[in-house]
């Protein structure tokens, strides 16, 4: 049976229909002192898998109380989706006396499943942290699907880190070459890009990441390639959290359009992971 986290419904309800199996009906809700309850009425099954992105505080705990709720009930196997797995950036302690915030929240996801599934986290290093089996599934080639017809394109990562997501791309595309910007992270917010030396005058540029937060890189990088003489500029990213004004950033640096999965479910989600997302729970 399938348990839907709340900020997950839709991608859970299509991963049930590709696996074929029953949705479990799921409430939330928040007490007046701020406290949030996920339960499971009526629940019946076995084995639960559990769809849940943490994109937020909120939806961390909520992940855990569905992960005891399902065995309060009864389910002897757990299998936990994470597909936006938050706080995966923070897979080190930056300074001296912080924490490693990726393992304490894997840890406790540990506490109550069986088995965890990712999409694509920031650092595949992140799986070490659970202290239980963790598959990772690459998305990444679902965000050709939602392009458009593109003229000579070319493939950007902001990085020469996420290069290999701009040609899982590419190669699901079917044609195009692949480059990378010099990336130079000041802060959270500040982020110098240096032009690639690719030549991208008069052509389509797709320009591919993991995530798109706050949108200082894309935009940076949209503008360069706007006023270099790119001809359209597209986005794809895997997990579209899109925090802040970032959609009026990406606007302003002249984007023709952003493409997304639904690992976050925003608007911009124009392909489900839920294929892929089977093809490794059948396995």
């Amino acid at each position: 049976m399938l348990v839907p986290g709340a900020s997950s419904q839709a991608l859970a309800a299509a991963l049930a229909a590709e696996l074929g199996e029953s949705l479990a009906a799921v409430e939330y809700d928040r007490f007046p002192d701020g406290e949030t309850l996920a339960a499971v009425p009526g629940f019946d099954a076995d084995a639960a898998t559990i769809v849940a992105s943490t994109a937020s505080n909120d939806a961390y705990v909520e992940l855990l109380q569905l992960q005891d709720a399902v065995r309060e009930a009864g389910a002897s196997e757990v299998t936990t989706v994470i597909p936006y797995m938050g706080y995966a950036r923070q897979d080190k302690a930056f300074e001296a006396g912080h924490p490693i915030s990726a393992r304490a929240v894997a840890r406790a996801v540990s506490t109550t499943t069986d088995r965890v599934v990712l999409v694509n986290p920031h650092e595949d290093a992140v799986s070490e942290f659970f202290d239980v089996p963790v598959d990772i599934v690459d998305a990444a080639g679902r965000l050709a699907e939602p392009l458009p017809a593109l003229d000579d394109p070319l493939f950007l990562s902001p990085d020469s880190g996420a290069i290999g997501i701009a040609e899982t791309v590419r190669d699901a595309y079917g044609e195009g070459e692949t480059d990378y910007f010099e990336k130079v992270r000041h802060s959270g917010t500040d982020v110098e890009i240096t032009p690639s030396d690719a030549d991208f005058e008069g052509r389509d540029v797709v320009i591919t990441d993991d995530i798109i937060a706050t949108g200082s890189t894309m935009s940076e990088a949209v503008a360069v390639l706007t006023d270099g003489g790119a001809k359209r500029v597209f986005c794809a990213t895997v997990h579209p959290l899109l925090a802040r004004n970032a959609r009026t950033k990406l606007a302003r640096a002249g984007i023709e359009r952003v493409v997304g999965t639904d690992t976050i479910e925003r608007d911009v989600s124009e392909v489900s992971v839920a294929p892929v997302l089977a093809d490794e729970l059948e396995r």
